[in-house]
C-alpha cells in the first residue's frame, strides 16, 4: 500500500500536530492511516512508537487548558498513521516507501540536522538524518520517480532553505551527478514553516498530552501544494511575522521568567504556572510586554496582532495543567538571552523604532 506521506520522527510532538492535522484534514479525503513514519535514531522509545504505528492502530491526543478564561479538557483520536519502519535496520522498506510518497515531513529534534563525517552515499544506512535523506533523494531521483514536497518542522530559522542546503552539500561531496543536484535545487520543494503548540507529556504506547493551542505557518512558494487542511495551518507569504510573534513574545516571555526565577534563587522545580500565580510576577511581565516588547511591533505594524498573541500567550503560561520547570527552560540561557532580548533590541533598532528596553538591555548584561 502506497502512503502519501512519509513523516521522519516519531516525536509526541508531530503525534500531536501534524499527524493531528492530517487526521481532520486530509486534501484528498479523510485522514485514515496516510502516514508512514519512519525512524531515524537508536532510541528505544522510538522503537516501541514504531512497532505501535505499524499495527496501524489509533491513539489519542489528550487536549488540556484554557481557552478565553474557560478549562478544556478532553480527548481526540488521530487514525492518520498506518505504518512504522526502523530505517536502520529495514532501508529498503524505508527506500520503498520514499519513493511513493508525494509529501516528506519531518521533526529530528534540536542537533537533527548535524552531519556525521563518516556518511558514504554507496554504504549502509547514513547516521545522520540529512545524510539518510539525500540517499533516499538520490535513489527516488535514480528511479526516475517526481520530485517530492518537503516540510521540515524542525525548530529552526528557514529550516527548509537550510535542509535543502545540507542535501545538495552532501551530493556534491559525495560526487553525485551535477543533474540531481539541479533536481534537489530546482524541482524539489523545501517548505520553510513555523510550528507551534506545547505537548507536555508522552502517553504509551503512543499519543500525548497537549495545549488547546496550535499553529503550523507555512511560507508559500511556487508548487506548494498542501497535504491537509485545518484552522491552525496558516500557508503565508510573511512567515517572518509569525517567527517574530513566537520568538519575541512566547519564547521571550519564558526566557524573562528564566530571568527572574534565576534572581531570586527559586525552586529547581518552580514551573511558569506557578510563578504567575503571583500577581506581583503577573503585573511584571505584562509591564515588559506593553513598555519594552509591545512598542517595537506598533513600530512594524504588527500591534493589533502582537497584544492578540500576547493575550493567548499569558492564558498558555498560565494553563492549570501545564507543568513546566523553570530550570528547564534556563538551559542554554544566555543563547537564548542574546537571540530573544538582543534580537527584539537589534530589530527595533534596525527599523528605527525607538524604545526604550532597560530591563531586557540590563538582563543581557548580567
Amino acid at each position: 500500500m502506497p502512503f502519501p506521506i512519509v513523516q521522519f520522527g516519531t516525536s509526541r510532538f508531530l503525534q500531536a500536530h501534524f499527524d493531528y492535522f492530517v487526521a481532520r484534514g486530509f486534501v484528498d479525503g479523510p485522514g485514515t492511516r496516510r502516514i508512514a513514519v519512519v525512524q531515524t535514531t537508536a532510541s528505544h522509545d522510538s522503537a516501541r512508537r514504531i512497532a505501535f504505528f505499524d499495527s496501524g492502530q489509533a491513539y489519542h491526543i489528550h487536549v488540556r487548558g484554557l481557552v478565553d478564561g474557560k478549562t478544556v479538557d478532553g480527548w481526540e483520536e488521530v487514525d492518520s498513521i498506518g505504518r512504522g519502519v526502523d530505517a536502520n535496520h529495514d532501508w529498503p522498506a524505508a527506500e520503498k516507501l520514499f519513493l511513493n510518497a508525494r509529501w516528506i515531513v519531518s521533526n529530528t529534534g534540536d542537533r537533527g540536522y548535524e552531519l556525521s563525517a563518516g556518511d558514504r552515499v554507496d554504504d549502509g544506512p547514513p547516521k545522520s538524518f540529512p545524510a539518510k535523506l539525500t540517499k533516499l533523494l538520490y535513489a527516488r531521483f535514480a528511479a526516475g520517480r517526481p520530485a517530492p514536497t518537503l516540510f521540515p518542522c524542525e525548530l529552526i530559522e528557514n529550516n527548509g532553505d537550510k535542509l535543502k542546503a545540507l542535501a545538495v552539500e552532501l551530493a556534491a561531496g559525495w560526487s553525485l551527478p551535477e543533474a540531481f543536484g539541479r533536481w534537489l535545487g530546482e524541482d524539489c520543494v523545501w517548505v520553510n514553516s513555523l510550528v507551534d503548540r506545547i505537548v507536555s507529556a508522552p502517553l504509551e504506547p503512543a499519543g500525548a498530552v497537549a495545549e488547546p493551542y496550535s499553529l503550523w505557518a507555512v511560507e508559500n512558494r511556487p508548487g506548494l501544494v498542501m497535504p491537509c487542511r485545518h484552522p491552525s495551518v496558516v500557508v503565508t507569504d510573511d512567515l517572518k511575522r509569525y517567527e517574530r510573534l513566537k520568538l519575541f513574545i512566547l519564547n521571550l516571555g519564558h526566557t524573562y521568567l528564566a530571568e527572574l526565577w534565576s534572581r531570586r534563587g527559586g525552586a529547581k522545580d518552580e514551573t511558569v504556572r506557578g510563578l504567575l500565580a503571583d500577581p506581583a510576577t503577573l503585573a511584571e511581565l505584562n509591564d515588559l510586554y506593553d513598555r519594552e516588547v509591545l512598542p517595537a511591533f506598533d513600530g512594524l505594524g504588527m500591534g493589533d496582532d502582537a497584544r492578540a498573541y500576547r493575550a493567548s500567550v499569558i492564558e498558555r503560561f498560565r494553563n492549570p495543567f501545564l507543568d513546566h520547570r523553570l530550570a528547564d527552560i534556563f538551559t542554554n540561557h544566555a543563547a537564548k538571552k542574546q537571540r530573544r532580548f538582543g534580537g527584539l533590541a537589534a530589530l527595533a533598532e534596525q527599523n528605527g523604532i525607538a524604545v526604550a528596553q532597560p530591563r531586557l538591555k540590563a538582563a543581557l548584561a548580567a
